[in-house]
C-alpha cells in the first residue's frame, strides 16, 4: 500500500522582470513535471488580473496605491491558499507554480509603506517570504543581457522601455533577497539554455535525478573570506539572518541536521537528510520544512559529538549573482573562530564567474569540496587527527594553508587515521573538483593570515 506521507507538495514562485521568460517557463515546468506523473497547478498573476480590469497604477495617488497593494496582497494570498489546499488533498505529488509571490508587492512601494502594511495586517517577512514558498526562481529580464530580444508586443499589460524594465527587474530580485532557496536565472546562455537551467534548478532543490536531460545544472561554490568585513554601507541591499545548525544522531554515512533561520524574532525550520546513494556515489540532500514544535522535539536527538553551529548569514545580489555570506559566531570550536565563508550557485564558467564575485570583500581562495571547510567537520568536538567521524581525506591536514587556525598546530599525521568513505563537502555533492580555477582577488600565503 502506498504511504501517503511520502506524497510531496512543492510551492514554487516564478518571478522576474518584464520579458524574462516566466510564461514560457511555467509551460515548460508544467510539461516536465506532468511527464514525471506529478499534478501541476498554475496560480495566475494577481496583478495582471486586476490591471486587466482597467486599473492603471500610474494614475493612482499615494494612498490609493497603498490600498491597492494591500488589497492585491490579500487577494493573492487568498488565491494561493486555494491552490495550496488543493495541493494538500491531491492524491499525487503536486507542484504549485505561482506567477509572482507575496514579496513582489514590496517592489512597488517604499520600505516605510511596506513595513506599515506588515504591521496593519499582522504579517511579517519571514512568514511571507521564507515559510510560504519552498523555492523562488527569478527570471532575469531580456532587457538585462539579451536586449535584442526584449519586446512588449506579446503582453497586454506590458509597456516598459528597456531602462525601466531593468529597474523593475532589479527591484523584483531585491524583494526576495533572503529566501533560503532563491535562484537567479540570467541571460548568459541562449533562451533554451535558460529554460533548462531553470528546470534544472528546481529539480536540484527537490533532489530529483534528471540524468543527462538537463545539461546546465548549476553547482554550489564556496570561498574563504578574510575579515574584517567592510562597513554595511559598502554592501548592496542585503538581509541578515540568525542561523543555527544542529546535527542529529544518524547512521553513517548519512547526515541529519536541523536548521533554524530567521530575523526579528520570526524563524523558519528545516530538517535535512544527506544520503549517499551508494558507496562512492552521488550524495543527495532531502530538505523538509517543519514547524517549531517538531523542531523542539527533534532537538532531543542532538548528536553531542558535534557543536551546535551559530552563524550570521548575509544574503545579497551582485551583478545578477546571488550570494550568501556565513559569519561563524561563538560558542563554537576554536577552529571556527573568525571564519567567514561565501557561497553561491552558478552555471557560469570560472572566468565569467570571477568577474561577478563581490570586489568589496577580501576573497582568499576557493574551498569548494575541501573537507576542512565542511560544516559537518567544522562542528566536530574531537580533534580531527584522532576523530573517527572526520569525513574526507586526512592528508589535507598536513597542508597548513588548508587548515583553520586551530588545526594548523598539528603536524606529523599518519595516513589513514579516522578516514571516512563518505563523500564530503558541498562541491562533491554537485560533482565538482576541489578547485574550479576561479581567480579570486587575494591569495593566502600562510595560515597565519587567516583571522
Amino acid at each position: 500500500m502506498e504511504n501517503k506521507e511520502e506524497k510531496r507538495t512543492y510551492r514554487l514562485v516564478l518571478t522576474g522582470g518584464p520579458c524574462g521568460g516566466k510564461t514560457t517557463g511555467q509551460s515548460r515546468l508544467s510539461t516536465f513535471f506532468e511527464n514525471l506523473g506529478w499534478k501541476v497547478f498554475r496560480v495566475p498573476e494577481t496583478a495582471s488580473v486586476l490591471l486587466s480590469g482597467g486599473i492603471k497604477f500610474a494614475d493612482l495617488g499615494e494612498e490609493e496605491a497603498y490600498k491597492f497593494q494591500e488589497n492585491l496582497l490579500k487577494t493573492m494570498i487568498q488565491i494561493e491558499d486555494t491552490f495550496f489546499e488543493l495541493g494538500k488533498t491531491c492524491g499525487r505529488n503536486c507542484l504549485i507554480i505561482c506567477d509572482r509571490g507575496a514579496m513582489d508587492a514590496s517592489a512597488f512601494i517604499s520600505k516605510d509603506k511596506w513595513e506599515k502594511l506588515m504591521r496593519d495586517n499582522n504579517w511579517n517577512n519571514v512568514e511571507l517570504r521564507d515559510n510560504r514558498y519552498n523555492q523562488i526562481i527569478h527570471m532575469v529580464s531580456a532587457a538585462n543581457g539579451a536586449e535584442e530580444f526584449y519586446t512588449t508586443e506579446d503582453h497586454s499589460c506590458r509597456s516598459e522601455g528597456v531602462e525601466l524594465a531593468r529597474e523593475l527587474d532589479s527591484n523584483a530580485a531585491e524583494a526576495w533577497i533572503g529566501h533560503p532557496y532563491f535562484d537567479v536565472i540570467d541571460n548568459s546562455t541562449d533562451f533554451e539554455g535558460k529554460m533548462r537551467r531553470m528546470i534544472g534548478s528546481v529539480c536540484q532543490k527537490m533532489a530529483i535525478d534528471t540524468g543527462d536531460r538537463l545539461l546546465q545544472n548549476s553547482r554550489k561554490l564556496k570561498f574563504l573570506v578574510k575579515g574584517p568585513l567592510p562597513p554595511d554601507e559598502v554592501f548592496p541591499r542585503f538581509q541578515d539572518f540568525e542561523v543555527v545548525h544542529t546535527y542529529l544522531h544518524s547512521n553513517s554515512p548519512n547526515q541529519v541536521r536541523l536548521r533554524k533561520r530567521g530575523q526579528k524574532g520570526y524563524f523558519s525550520y528545516i530538517h535535512t537528510v544527506r544520503r549517499q546513494m551508494q558507496p562512492g556515489g552521488q550524495v543527495v540532500e532531502v530538505k523538509t520544512q517543519i514547524n517549531h514544535r517538531d523542531y523542539i522535539n527533534m532537538l532531543a536527538q542532538k548528536d553531542k559529538s558535534h557543536f551546535t553551529i551559530y552563524k550570521k548569514r548575509r544574503c545579497f545580489l551582485v551583478n545578477n549573482q546571488y550570494f550568501q555570506l556565513d559569519i561563524y559566531e561563538e560558542p563554537s570550536h576554536p577552529r571556527c573562530k573568525g571564519m567567514i565563508l561565501l557561497e553561491t550557485y552558478t552555471a557560469l564558467e570560472a572566468t565569467n564567474l570571477g568577474k561577478r564575485l563581490p570586489q568589496f570583500i577580501n576573497i582568499q581562495k576557493e574551498v569548494t569540496g575541501n573537507p576542512n571547510y565542511s560544516m559537518y567537520n567544522l562542528s566536530l568536538r574531537e580533534d580531527w587527527r584522532t576523530s573517527k567521524k572526520f569525513c574526507g581525506d586526512l592528508s589535507t591536514l598536513n597542508d597548513p594553508e588548508d587548515l583553520p587556525i586551530h588545526e594548523m598546530k598539528h603536524n606529523g599525521l599518519q595516513n589513514g587515521v579516522g578516514k571516512c568513505s563518505m563523500v564530503n563537502g558541498h562541491g562533491h555533492m554537485n560533482g565538482l573538483p576541489e578547485k574550479s580555477g576561479i581567480k579570486t582577488n587575494g591569495t593566502l600565503p600562510t595560515i597565519s593570515n587567516k583571522v
